[in-house]
């Protein structure tokens, strides 16, 4: 049956970012396809794992600054202490800062990098490490934006890291296919998060984005859930190095 592809019963994922917004819709689709959730956050995170043990899954919650790569190896070590793996690794933390780029400081385009991009890409070499060493593969979905593919204004140091990201995603993929290792991305469209709260209170800026999108709508953390799971299952085994826009029709406007 080809919906068993996309089971996930037994599978353990990391999901970074999964406090709130795009990082819980996915936490929480992943564990409706059956998956066990680490949530990794700077906070703690009650309404996920609450949501996630209603299912019947189970939640383990590390709180944890990403923009070092110091706390990466120890989430890894907590998984596996607790599940005896990891399958799945979801690099969805993320920050924003806008300002002109005439006026944009030093430790506004440091902070954005290193969790942005830094910490992705670390985070994906000490997953893939744990993959190998398991000798079972394993999926690792990046997150993207729109602005990994248009330039943007203001958020000079988030388009630099969301290029960076599809880049990054597409060079792991080249080197890891051959340790059945997919390296893929999501790239959400205009969403309803925190990240995106002062263009939505912006009236005519929020008017604007959605007159281009064709669906009519800012899209929900739960739009992503089915494009994670996809590529957390086996059904996107000869997926590799892609990144999905789940934009709502944006890019094709």
């Amino acid at each position: 049956m080809i919906l068993d592809q996309f089971d996930l019963k037994g599978k353990v994922a990391i999901v970074t970012g999964a406090s709130t917004g795009l990082g819980q819709g996915m936490a929480l689709g992943l564990a409706e396809a059956g998956a066990n959730i680490v949530g990794v956050d700077y906070v703690a995170m009650p309404e996920t794992q609450k949501e996630i043990e209603a299912m019947g899954r189970k939640f383990v919650g590390v709180e944890a600054n990403l923009l070092s790569i110091d706390p990466i190896q120890g989430i890894i070590d907590k998984a596996v202490e607790t599940f005896g793996k990891v399958d799945i690794l979801v690099n969805n933390a993320g920050i924003i800062r806008r300002e002109d780029a005439i006026n944009f400081t030093e430790k506004d385009w440091d902070d954005v990098m290193n969790i942005n991009i830094k910490t992705v890409f670390f985070f994906c070499q000490a997953v893939a490490k744990q993959f190998m060493k398991q000798e079972t593969g394993g999926k690792i979905i990046n997150v993207a934006s729109m602005l990994s593919y248009q330039g943007g204004i203001r958020v000079p140091s988030y388009t630099a890291s969301k290029s960076g990201v599809m880049g990054l995603t597409r060079l792991l993929a080249n080197e890891w296919a051959k340790h059945n290792i997919n390296v893929n991305a999501i790239a959400p469209g205009y969403m309803a998060t925190n990240n995106t709260a002062p263009l939505r209170a912006d009236e005519d800026r929020s008017q604007e984005i959605l007159g281009r999108i064709p669906a009519g709508r800012w899209g929900l953390p739960k739009d992503l859930a089915g494009p994670a799971v996809f590529l957390a299952s086996s059904a996107s085994d000869y997926v590799n190095g892609y990144t999905i826009a789940v934009d709502g029709g944006w890019l094709a406007r």
